[in-house]
C-alpha cells in the first residue's frame, strides 16, 4: 500500500494552479482600464501556468477517483501554501514591494481572509494590485475546496471528508457534493452582487464597491483606503456592517432558506447564539462609549456596533481606532478576538458553535455535581451530540489556546511587547487582521522581521484550515503506512 498517491496530488495542484492563472488574468482588464502595467500579471500568469503544466506532465495518468483521506488532507494544506507563494509574484513584479517575504505575507493574509497588511499607504498602490489583494480575499472566502468541487467534478472524495477539510463547509448536509457546491457558489455570488449594487448606489465608485464587497463577503478586511471604511459615508458603513453580519452566518442556513426548510433554520442554535453575542457585545460597546467616552448615542451606535461586528466576524474593517476607546471597551474588543462567527461561514477563529458547546459542557458539569447519577446528554440543534465529537471539539479549543500561548511567546522573544505579541498571534490565527499595540487599526505589520512574517503567515493558514488539517501532516503517524 502506497503512503500517498503522488500523481493524484500533483494533478490536484496542477488544476488549482490553472485556477490561479485565470484569477491573475482577471486583473488585466483593471490594468487596461487604469492604464497600468500589465506585465506583473502576465509574468505571474506565465510562471504559474508553466508550473501547472510541469505538474500535469509529472502526474501522468493520475486518477482522482483513488484519492485517500491522507492525500486529501495533504493536498488541501499544500495548495494554500503554493497558492500564496505564487500569488505573491504580482506584488514583487509591480514594484509594490521589493521584499518577497512582504509579498508572501500580503498574499497569505489575503487568501486566508485575514486582512493584515505590510503596506502603510495602500492609496499609492496601483489599482490592479489593490484589485488582486481584494480578489485573493474573495477566493479565500469561497474556499479553494469549493472551487475544486465545482471545477474538478472528477475529484471524488466523500462529501464528509471534503467538508471536514475546509472550515467554510464543515457540515455534511447533502450527498450530492457537486450540486451543493453550485448552490453555495450562487449564494456567495448573490451576496457579492447585491452588496456591490448597494455600495455603488452610494458615494463609492464601481472599483471601490467591488473591492470592499470582496473584503466584506469574504470577511477579509483589505481596503483601498488608508482610513479603511472610515473614509466613507455612514451609508456605506451601514451597508458594509449589515453584510459583515450576514457573511458571518453559515452558508448552510442560507441553503436551508432557499430550500424553504425554515424548521432547520429555526433549530440552528449557533445562528441565534451568534446573533445574541453580536447584540450583547454591541450593546456593551455602545454603553461604554456613551458612559466613559462621552460619545453621542448615534456616534456610539455607529462606531461601537461596527467594530464589534467587524471583530466577531473576523473581517477587520475599521471606522475608528478602537485603541483610543475607554479601557473597558478595549478589553471587550480583545475578548472578541477569540470568538468568530458561525461554522460554515467565511469567517475564521474558534467560532460560535464551539463556544456554545463549551458552555453546554460547563452547564452539564454543574448538573452532574448536583445530580451525580444523572445521565447527561449534550444536544446541539435538537440532536444528541456524539461523545467522541464532543471531546474532539473541546480538544480543538484547548489546542487552539495552547498554540496561541506558545506562538505568543515566540513573538515576544523577538522583542515585541506583550500586547503586540498576543494580539499578533490572536489576529493571525483568528484571521482578523488588526491587533493591539504596534499593530492596531492605524498601523501595520511592516516592522516585523521577515522570519516572524513567515511564521505569522503560517499561523494564518493553520487558523484558516482549522488547525488539524495542517497540523496533521506534522504528526509522525501521518507518514506511516
Amino acid at each position: 500500500m502506497k503512503l500517498f498517491n503522488i500523481k493524484a496530488i500533483l494533478r490536484i495542484q496542477s488544476n488549482i494552479l490553472v485556477i490561479e492563472t485565470i484569477l491573475l488574468l482577471l486583473c488585466l482588464p483593471v490594468s487596461f482600464a487604469y492604464s497600468e502595467a500589465t506585465m506583473p500579471f502576465v509574468l505571474s500568469a506565465i510562471i504559474t501556468i508553466i508550473l501547472s503544466a510541469v505538474l500535469y506532465i509529472l502526474s501522468g495518468n493520475a486518477s482522482l477517483r483513488e484519492v485517500s483521506h491522507r492525500d486529501g488532507y495533504f493536498s488541501v494544506s499544500i495548495s494554500w501554501i503554493i497558492f500564496s507563494l505564487l500569488g505573491a509574484l504580482p506584488f514583487v513584479f509591480s514594484g509594490a514591494t521589493d521584499n518577497y517575504v512582504d509579498a508572501l505575507f500580503e498574499t497569505a493574509s489575503g487568501v486566508t481572509t485575514t486582512g493584515a497588511s505590510i503596506f502603510s499607504n495602500v492609496e499609492q498602490l496601483p489599482k490592479s494590485i489593490l484589485f488582486w489583494r481584494s480578489l485573493t480575499h474573495w477566493i479565500g472566502g469561497l474556499g479553494i475546496i469549493v472551487l475544486v468541487i465545482i471545477i474538478l467534478p472528477s475529484f471524488r472524495i466523500t462529501n464528509y471528508s471534503i467538508f471536514s477539510m475546509e472550515s467554510s463547509l464543515k457540515e455534511k448536509f447533502h450527498p450530492k457534493t457537486k450540486s451543493i457546491g453550485y448552490r453555495l457558489l450562487y449564494i456567495y455570488l448573490g451576496l457579492t452582487i447585491t452588496e456591490i449594487i448597494l455600495l455603488a448606489a452610494g458615494e463609492m465608485d464601481l472599483f471601490d464597491s467591488i473591492c470592499h464587497t470582496f473584503g466584506t463577503v469574504a470577511t477579509g478586511g483589505f481596503s483601498t483606503r488608508n482610513a479603511s471604511i472610515g473614509a466613507f459615508s455612514e451609508y456605506s458603513q451601514v451597508v458594509i456592517m449589515v453584510f459583515m453580519l450576514l457573511s458571518g452566518i453559515s452558508f448552510v442556513v442560507y441553503y436551508y432558506l432557499i430550500k424553504f426548510n425554515f424548521k432547520r433554520v429555526k433549530n440552528n442554535e449557533e445562528l441565534w447564539f451568534y446573533l445574541a453575542v453580536c447584540m450583547v457585545a454591541g450593546a456593551l460597546a455602545v454603553s461604554i462609549l456613551i458612559a466613559k467616552g462621552g460619545y453621542s448615542f448615534k456616534s456610539a451606535l455607529m462606531e461601537g456596533l461596527f467594530q464589534v461586528i467587524s471583530i466577531i466576524t473576523t473581517t477587520g474593517y475599521s471606522t475608528a481606532d478602537y485603541l483610543k476607546w475607554p479601557l473597558p471597551g478595549v478589553v471587550l474588543i480583545f475578548l472578541l478576538f477569540f470568538t468568530g462567527a458561525c461554522t460554515g461561514s467565511t469567517t475564521g477563529n474558534i467560532k460560535m458553535a464551539r463556544h456554545l458547546l463549551v458552555l453546554k459542557n460547563v452547564r452539564e458539569i454543574f448538573k452532574k455535581l448536583i445530580h451525580p447519577h444523572a445521565v447527561i446528554q449534550i444536544k446541539l440543534n435538537e440532536r444528541i451530540l456524539d461523545w467522541n465529537l464532543n471531546i474532539s471539539i473541546l480538544s480543538f479549543v484547548v489546542l487552539y489556546l495552547f498554540i496561541f500561548l506558545v506562538s505568543s511567546v515566540i513573538v515576544a522573544i523577538n522583542g515585541f511587547d506583550l500586547l503586540t505579541s498576543v494580539s499578533a498571534v490572536a489576529s493571525s490565527m483568528g484571521n482578523i487582521g488588526p491587533g493591539f499595540g504596534s499593530i492596531g487599526p492605524a498601523f501595520n505589520y511592516s516592522h516585523f522581521p521577515d522570519l516572524l512574517k513567515v511564521f505569522l503567515s503560517f499561523l494564518m493558514i493553520v487558523g484558516r484550515l482549522e488547525l488539524l488539517t495542517v497540523l496533521l501532516i506534522f504528526v509522525p503517524e501521518f507518514w506511516k503506512k
